[in-house]
């Protein structure tokens, strides 16, 4: 059987492919939207949690996207009580601290819930940064490179904040 195609058929043919695709279109977007409101993200199955952190840059917005994200986690509901947490500093991210940089008192809120405060001491010794410039309550410890390595190994996940960009939020 030969069929042959006239403008009327091509003009019909383009209007039903149109409309089938409109139609999944809605169809799939109805599914989707079904299934995104039926998801409520990842289920804590565990006793317990590990997270290290790790802060390599030094700057201001660095530095607060990190402990905001650490609070995010200490706070969401599904781990809240079940995670412990680490912030390494290693590189300029030895910043976080310095005395006098503006985030002692939620360092130390931070530490008072439980979070590990440590600073690579290769830093210290590469950068020329004297403990006496850092608040007394932070831990040393030998590598940061080191340090994570031995948390992954014992199953805590490695989060790396970025600094964000001068024009984000």
């Amino acid at each position: 059987m030969t069929i042959r195609m006239t403008a009327g058929n091509a003009a019909y043919a383009t209007r039903a492919l149109a409309l089938a695709l409109t139609i999944a279109g809605v169809c799939g977007f109805s599914a989707r939207a079904t299934a995104a409101n039926e998801f409520h993200g990842a289920q804590a199955t565990k006793a317990s949690y590990g997270a290290i952190f790790q802060i390599d840059a030094g700057g201001n917005g660095a530095i607060k996207k990190t402990l905001n994200n650490i609070e995010n986690l200490m706070n969401d509901p599904r781990v809240k009580g079940k995670v412990k947490i680490e912030l390494i500093a290693n590189s300029k991210g030895y910043a976080v601290y310095v005395k006098n940089n503006g985030f002692e008192q939620k360092l130390l809120k931070l530490q008072k819930e439980g979070v590990i405060l440590a600073q690579c001491n290769n830093t210290l010794r590469e950068l020329h940064v004297d403990r006496k410039d850092l608040y007394p309550f932070v831990s040393i410890v030998p590598s940061g490179m080191g340090e994570i390595t031995l948390r992954e190994s014992e199953g805590w996940a490695y989060i790396h904040p970025s600094a964000p960009s001068p024009d984000a939020f």
